[in-house]
């Protein structure tokens, strides 16, 4: 155990946490004496040894010292500020820049007597400098970050041996090859570069990664957990050639540059490992922009306990997904995990005793023992002619990727009614209003009734991290009524978590997980989808019928300490 200090080298700081009564003196002593001997800054050393918390800190040295305290979680950091100062000086003082006001940078720090680091930045930029306090963990999460992005550039990918075992496998043989196309798609930075943002997506979990380039600037963009986070900027002269090297991979036109492409990868992580991107190009006024979505066919195994479903709820989707026919439709926006769960249910049904068909635009899943058609509007494959096509199949079940028109309705509901299971999705906001959607597209009313068996509305919200969410002690008893919250629920007490953040997070959220509604036609139901009702009269009847709409399943999600209610206010709130 280290030597306790002589009183008077306590830091102002310290002298203050131990007035405040955060630490005792004695714990000061030695908290200082073995940061300095660990050449780490005394807040960022009581801090990560929960001495004391982070937010505590910051409050006490903003009273302390007088300085502003800002919280840079809620700030988008600009690169191009971060880069004024090297890295060497972010991490030696553990300070980073945060924004600029004409001649001025404004400096985030966590120790306000870290003297020597705003004026040795002050140096280096040629700038005045001003300190900002931010709480130690936010600080520290930002920092790794910015030099994470930093990192993240063409001349630091020409060596690493896990690229080596990324290949792209053919797709065709009739697309141009590497050596065919005029323009240098085979520069080995670039390829290494895309490489590795590839790896990277799969490594973090991200759904999708997008390209794009700007007036001034380029960067890369994932999307992990629902949320967009900028990942890497590299030299916009580069633009052309990233482009190019993924229109390469996916066996597209690399000299097109004027409308939109649509193609497919699929990458090979080991023998047994591959992981598929469905890419889009579009122009856009500076460049082509290109958006590739990460398919992995294992999330059709998760099985219907990892989704996320309440009990009630889970046993609705197993009864109506075993009746003989009629239609399973899922509806919510684009990335909401319709496709999962409708393939969770098909890898429920998927036995030797059944003929399962399924025609999407594109096929995102494979499945082995089902019988996957890919649409294709240029080679005249469509919903309808696959549909057609698949009742002469003696089909059980028929999986349709997304009903879009009437002709497609049409043939399904027919479908439904005559001895098949259909399943479906459509693009809509809840349960209610696929029914009026439906009528919309001119599909008789009577048909919807005698068809249509159950369906899920669906959105996706973030998980709390199990390892740092806390309880969320400054919600009054109004704001949770004004949530949703009975008072029955207020006055027993419910805890609510919020999101905190740690390094084995994003934000305080890790992973996702499923919101639903989950209604049953019942015969009340289907007799006012005959008498042509509006979709607020079926959602008054769906909660009749004892149907919880999205936001109270989102509200359960909160009590039982899974989600925050930022969160699923993010999510639910229209």
């Amino acid at each position: 155990m280290a030597v306790p200090s002589p009183k008077l080298r306590l830091s102002g700081l310290a002298r203050k946490l131990v007035a405040d009564g955060f630490i005792s003196e004695q714990e000061a002593h030695q908290a200082f004496d073995e940061a300095l001997r660990d050449k780490v800054p005394f807040v960022s050393y009581i801090v990560s040894k929960k001495l004391v918390g982070s937010a505590d800190v910051a409050h006490a040295a903003a009273q302390e010292f007088g300085f502003p305290l800002l919280d840079i979680a809620a700030m988008e950091l600009d690169p191009e500020v971060t880069k004024l100062v090297e890295e060497k000086l972010i991490t030696r003082h553990h300070a980073l820049p945060l924004f600029l006001r004409g001649n001025r940078l404004y400096i985030g720090i966590s120790d306000p007597t870290n003297v020597q680091a705003i004026d040795e930045i002050k140096f280096h930029v040629g700038k005045t400098t001003e300190p900002i306090l931010v709480e130690e963990d936010k600080l520290a999460r930002a920092i790794d970050s910015a030099i994470e992005a930093a990192d993240t550039t063409l001349d630091d990918l020409t060596s690493g041996d896990d690229l080596d075992d990324l290949e792209d496998l053919e797709l065709g043989n009739d697309e141009p090859k590497d050596e065919d196309v005029g323009i240098e798609v085979d520069d080995a930075p670039v390829v290494k570069f895309v490489n590795k943002i590839l790896l990277d997506a799969i490594k973090k979990g991200a759904s999708d990664i997008h390209f794009e380039p700007y007036e001034k600037y380029y960067r890369v963009r994932f999307r992990v957990d629902g949320v967009l986070k900028e990942m890497a900027k590299p030299p916009l002269s580069l633009a052309g050639k990233i482009a190019a090297r993924i229109k390469v991979m996916s066996r597209l036109d690399v000299s097109e540059r004027r409308v939109p492409q649509d193609g497919r990868i699929k990458l090979k992580l080991s023998r047994t490992k591959a992981i598929d991107f469905r890419v889009s190009t579009c122009p856009t006024l500076y460049g082509e922009k290109t958006v590739m979505r990460i398919l992995d066919s294992a999330s059709a195994s998760l099985g219907i306990d990892q989704l996320g479903y309440e009990d009630d709820q889970k046993e609705l989707f197993i009864s109506n997904l075993n009746k003989p026919y009629g239609m399973f439709l899922v509806t919510g926006p684009t990335g909401s995990g319709k496709t999962v769960s409708l393939y969770t249910g098909v890898n429920m049904l998927n036995t030797a005793d059944r003929n399962i068909s399924t025609c999407e635009d594109p096929v995102e899943i494979n499945l082995a023992g089902v019988n996957q058609v890919q649409v294709d509007e240029r080679t005249g494959m469509t919903f309808v002619k696959a549909l057609k096509s698949f009742l002469r199949q003696d089909p059980d079940i028929i999986l349709v990727g997304e009903i879009r028109d009437l002709e497609t309705g049409g043939i399904a509901v027919k479908a439904a009614q005559t001895g098949h299971m259909v399943m479906s999705t459509l693009h809509t906001n809840d349960a209610p209003q696929t029914l009026t959607r439906m009528v919309d597209m001119g599909i008789e009313p009577f048909a919807i009734a005698t068809s249509v068996n159950l369906i899920i509305a669906q959105r996706l919200a973030r998980r709390l991290c199990s390892n740092c969410k806390a309880v969320d002690e400054d919600i009054p008893k109004e704001g949770l009524l004004a949530e949703g919250f009975s008072e029955e629920d207020v006055d027993s007490g419910v805890s609510v978590y919020k999101a905190v953040g740690c390094d084995q997070c994003n934000d305080g959220y890790k992973g996702r997980v499923g919101l639903y509604q989950v209604m049953p036609i019942s015969d009340e139901m289907k007799r006012l989808i005959m008498e042509g009702r509006n979709a607020i009269d079926l959602a008054d009847q769906a909660k009749r019928d004892g149907v919880k709409d999205i936001r109270d399943s989102a509200l359960i999600k909160v009590k039982n300490g899974i989600t925050s209610i930022e969160e699923i206010n993010r999510v639910t709130l229209e």
